[in-house]
């Protein structure tokens, strides 16, 4: 089963890995409207000066959506830095936009920012963070412009943690599922995933978050509104590990209660589960780890459904940033 397609932002990729995701998306932390007035960043206790005030640039307010991870959160070797502006930004700002988005690790490491479009830009490791790597991003977005008229009105900071390296890597022909923690074998599940109809993407794809329950229907996702179809559904179901904005997730189907090769039934583009596996499955894994999946006739999802990045190697991923590869600052 797949959910529809959502906008990548607060609500969908952040607040949602433990609560779940709510219709109405309250806002979080990270969200300018909760504190942006659109006056600039200045205090209002500020001491007067006799020295003239500076001249700073005037215009509306550059806001961010969104920054993932959260700050203080624990995730996967595979997680991106994601920063979404709530409106579009020049490419010839670019450039400048990144110089004042500092990465800082306490393992050194080499990355990249890459824009996702005008309003997503991306920093990822040349290769998986190493784990118990401590990385904080400073955004000196003050005054800073985004080349069409909007600029920054203060700095943001979020500080994150490289948990375990736990990665799973899902076979569609051999209908297996591979979970490794830190290198080591720690089980392999049975797995049915997407039918030739509606293939699985293959590739690997950071976990978004997860959901005890998630309502997924076939209309959502432009597969069927006819209740009389046969891949029409319409069900809640439990124990899901949120893989790709278009809809993909590992899950257990009440429509395949026993996944593998003895049943070998194809979904609708998911990887399903036992009830049993699943459960244990969505204890495993957080945000930011890698599952990959191979054997699928699909393409690879590209790097922007979720976070695929890793589906673009180091010379795609350059070129689509403005300063190129840097190394990570001393934290």
């Amino acid at each position: 089963m797949r959910r529809g397609k959502g906008v990548i932002g607060i609500a969908l990729l952040v607040s949602a890995v433990l609560a779940g995701t709510s219709a109405c998306g309250g806002k979080s932390s990270t969200s300018d409207s909760a504190h942006d007035s659109g006056k600039g960043g200045a205090s209002a206790g500020a001491t007067a000066s006799a020295h003239p005030s500076p001249t700073h640039p005037t215009g509306p307010p550059m806001l961010l959506d969104s920054i993932a991870p959260l700050d203080k959160a624990t995730v996967g070797v595979a997680m991106p830095i994601s920063v979404v502006f709530t409106n579009p930004v020049a490419a010839s700002a670019h450039k400048n936009i990144e110089k004042h988005l500092k990465v800082s690790a306490s393992v050194p490491t080499a990355g990249a920012w890459h824009w996702m479009g005008d309003k997503r830009v991306d920093w990822r490791p040349q290769e998986y963070w190493k784990t118990g790597t401590k990385v904080r991003l400073d955004a000196d977005l003050k005054y800073v412009s985004n080349g069409s008229g909007r600029y920054g009105t203060h700095p943001y900071t979020h500080s994150f943690t490289i948990g375990d390296d736990v990665r799973a890597d899902a076979s569609v022909t051999a209908h297996t599922m591979k979970v490794t923690r830190n290198g080591a074998p720690v089980r392999t599940l049975s797995i049915n995933a997407g039918s030739a109809e509606y293939p699985t993407w293959n590739g690997t794809m950071a976990v978004i978050d997860k959901q005890e329950k998630v309502h997924m229907t076939s209309c959502s996702v432009g597969i069927s509104c006819n209740k009389g179809d046969a891949n029409y559904y319409d069900l809640t179901l439990p124990w899901d590990i949120h893989l790709t904005q278009s809809g993909t997730y590992v899950h257990f189907s009440t429509g395949d209660t026993n996944p593998g090769s003895g049943s070998a039934l194809g979904s609708h583009g998911c990887v399903h589960l036992s009830l049993s596996d699943a459960k244990w499955f969505y204890g495993q894994v957080k945000q930011g780890d890698p599952i990959t999946v191979t054997g699928s006739p699909r393409a690879k999802a590209s790097a922007d459904n979720g976070y695929a990045s890793f589906n673009l190697s180091w010379s795609q991923w350059l070129a689509g940033s403005a300063s190129g590869e840097q190394t990570t600052a001393a934290l």
